[in-house]
């Protein structure tokens, strides 16, 4: 099957292909040692040509990471938006999943490379959105073991999504489990409604 060429897609095509090659490529051999000349020549396009759509690496992984922080800040306005609860939490958190899931192969690669990423603006946008996912899960009212099981439900969908390979089941599976896990520690952790 031919790839188009970049001179046959629009741009917005082309960035899409270049994101989703540098993907690969980080996800396969490492964000390190991936190179823009390297995703220039799977490409089959000239460095220059690259350079028109991304200026470094970096400004690949910054706009695919943009792509899930656009649906997780959609889940935080929502919830801000909608009256607090365990309810209102719950819902957050099953629209949090849904957002993880889409984003697995991304936050895989942020994963296995976080020494290299965590120090750069795109690792420390990173690290902002997660703390606004935990404040929004995090019951500040509660007992410490309860703020652990709030923190304890974010993670278990993280888990579910990264680190759960060796488990065998079906990947719908696993998620359903983990966001069952997830619900009943947040609900374990809040007064109801």
């Amino acid at each position: 099957m031919r790839h188009p060429r970049v001179s046959d897609m629009t741009t917005s095509d082309t960035r899409r292909r270049i994101q989703q090659l540098a993907l690969e490529l980080f996800t396969e051999q490492g964000y390190e040692r991936t190179s823009l000349r390297e995703i220039a020549e799977r490409l089959g396009v000239t460095k220059a040509a690259l350079y028109y759509h991304f200026k470094a690496k970096e400004d690949i992984l910054t706009a695919l990471l943009e792509e899930w922080i656009g649906p997780v800040t959609e889940v935080l306005e929502w919830a801000r938006a909608t009256p607090p609860g365990l309810a209102t939490k719950q819902e957050a958190l099953r629209r949090y999943e849904a957002a993880l899931v889409r984003a697995a192969p991304l936050l895989g690669v942020f994963h296995a490379n976080w020494a290299a990423v965590r120090d750069l603006p795109v690792g420390m946008a990173l690290q902002e959105t997660m703390r606004r996912v935990v404040a929004l899960f995090r019951n500040t009212e509660a007992s410490l073991p309860d703020q652990f099981r709030c923190l304890g439900a974010v993670l278990t969908l993280h888990a579910a999504v990264l680190a759960l390979d060796d488990v065998e089941a079906a990947p719908e599976e696993k998620r359903a489990a983990a966001l069952e896990i997830a619900l009943d520690l947040l609900a374990s952790a809040h007064p109801p409604d």
